[in-house]
This record gives C-alpha cells, structure tokens and sequence, in this order.
C-alpha cells in the first residue's frame, strides 16, 4: 500500500492506496507546532480504527507547502512506517514542462494537481484548487505548465471582514438562497459567495481565451464542490485530484 500526504497551509490530507485505488482518506486541520512524536500518534490512531497496520505501507510521497513540516513529517514516515518519502519538488520526475520564469517557485501542490488532470481528464486543462490560496493552473495538451494565478482564499476573506468591520459578524460560508440579503448574515454570504462566483469565473475566462484549444476546467479543494455547481466553467468536481497526482508521481518516479 502506498500512503500519500497532501500538507496545505489550513488542511493536510492522507489518502492510503492500494493499487491504482485509493481506499481511505482523511483531511486534517495543519498544525506545524506539531512534533514528529505527535504526528506518529497521529497517524497511529488514523491508521488502527480502520484496520489498517503500519506495516501495510511499503511506499510514500508527501507534497509540503509548509516548510518546517517537511522535515517533520519525512522523520515521522521512516519512524512509523519505516519507508523514506518521495518529496515533491526539484529533481522529481514529473512529465511537465515548467514554462514559468522561476520554476522552482511553483508550489508542489500544484504540479502534482496537473499531473492528475492531464492523466484523468486529458489537455489542455485548468485546475482551481480551492485552499487556503485560490489557485489557477492551466495546462496544454501537450504538457506544459502554463503559469497560473493565486488569489486569496474565500475563507481568507470572510476572515478579514470580521476582523477589521467592527459591527460584522463571522458567517459559515455557503450560498445563500438570493442575491438581495434580507439581514446582515445574509448580505455577507451573498457578498462573499456571489462575488468569489465572479471572481472565478472572471479568472477562468480570462485564461481560456488566453489558451490554445478548449480547456477542461476541474475543481478541487475543501469548497471546490460548492463552487462547481455553479460555475459558468467548471465542468468537473474532484476532491481527491490531489492524492490522485501524488500516486501517479510515486509511480513515475519507480521506473
């Protein structure tokens, strides 16, 4: 079996695959104060309800925006599990053509998102990954990572509004029934929904009419779901597009 590890900045997710399948997955709040100690017992008591041994795993890859959790969660894997992670990141096998200025920039999480889509969905393609950064990518059907854009996060900015508008309260996010709001909480569900709505769908068909072809658009991340049945562009929903990518580069990176 092999463990895949998806560290974000708010949300780390584990997927354990057998095969080609991926069998259970778990999403995790990010906690970087955390020990390798604690993420051993973490993972332990993941892993045992389930039924699963840490001796199932005979594999691993771990993509890390989050620097200092790299170093942890690779001395966590040989402790509990006594394999050495693939890492994402340079010198890595990939596939793709980084046609970027600074390669070495571009954040694993979103390689690893476009390797997935070119594999399950074909090219060209867009994936909007919605974390804790909105993030934009877009691939040719050749292969090639295009660029992108990074936008802030939809949480982000629901935060910001409750913290610097004194009289405003914090609101769970989620589409509102009209655009008019009848009362204040309905007024910032309809401003953060309605006007984030826009802000994909701006984005998306700014990069297609920049694009050769006519590119699939996947969404994926904790409110990609929200989001895709109502955008004007976002044909395909896949909360596990991430995972997907990691087992495809462990297994590119076997050969």
């Amino acid at each position: 079996m092999l463990l895949t590890i998806d560290v974000g900045n708010t949300n780390t997710v584990i997927g354990v695959f057998q095969a080609d399948r991926c069998e259970h997955a778990w999403r995790l709040s990010t906690d970087s104060e955390k020990t390798t100690d604690e993420y051993a017992i973490l993972f332990r008591n993941l892993f045992e309800p389930e039924g699963y041994s840490t001796q199932d795993i005979k594999g691993a890859i771990l993509a890390c925006v989050v620097p200092p959790l790299q170093d942890t969660l690779r001395e966590m894997c040989r402790k509990v599990f006594a394999v050495e992670p693939l890492v994402v990141g340079p010198g890595i096998k990939t596939g793709l053509a980084l046609q970027v200025d600074q390669p070495q920039e571009v954040g694993a999480d979103r390689i690893v998102n476009s390797v997935a889509a070119l594999h399950f969905y074909g090219g060209p393609a867009i994936v909007v990954d919605f974390g804790t950064a909105t993030t934009f990518d877009p691939v040719s059907a050749g292969g090639a990572f295009l660029g992108g854009v990074i936008a802030p996060g939809i949480r982000i900015s629901a935060e910001a509004l409750y913290r610097h508008a004194a009289k405003l309260p914090r609101v769970e996010i989620k589409r509102p029934r009209q655009v008019i709001g009848k009362n204040t909480v309905d007024n910032i569900q309809s401003g953060l929904f309605f006007g984030y709505l826009g802000l994909v769908d701006g984005i998306l068909r700014g990069m297609i009419e920049e694009m050769e072809g006519d590119p699939i658009v996947i969404a994926t991340g904790g409110l990609g779901g929200m989001f895709a049945e109502e955008s004007e562009f976002i044909s395909q929903y896949d909360p596990e597009l991430t995972l997907k990518g990691l087992y495809l580069l462990f297994q590119k990176n076997q050969r």
